[in-house]
């Protein structure tokens, strides 16, 4: 998600700049995904890190039209259409397997 799939250089000093800038992304990230979580009112694990990355795209795009000037505002109020919030699971009924009894596969 993050870019760190691949290096861009090989030289020590490269990939350790290439590690920081990541994990500075990534906790700007968490950051900006709990202040989102906080203006929807919800838990930080309801709200999808990798939908508020995604969604940096259309905020910018907003941004430059002049619809949009505050990030968290934007992402909170358009987290609909944005997919922001993760979906509520479906709670699947548990089946044990007996997987000693040979009519029971």
């Amino acid at each position: 998600m993050l870019g760190l799939a691949y290096f861009w250089t090989g030289s020590l000093n490269g990939v350790a700049m290439q590690i920081w800038a990541t994990w500075l992304l990534y906790a700007v990230l968490v950051d900006l995904t709990d202040a989102v979580a906080d203006e929807l009112k919800q838990l930080f694990a309801a709200v999808s890190l990798e939908m508020v990355y995604r969604s940096l795209y259309f905020f910018t795009q907003a941004y430059h039209r002049g619809e949009a000037t505050a990030i968290v505002k934007y992402l909170a109020e358009n987290a609909a259409w944005l997919g922001i919030l993760k979906r509520k699971r479906k709670t699947a009924e548990r089946r044990t397997l007996d997987l000693t009894n040979s009519t029971s596969p």
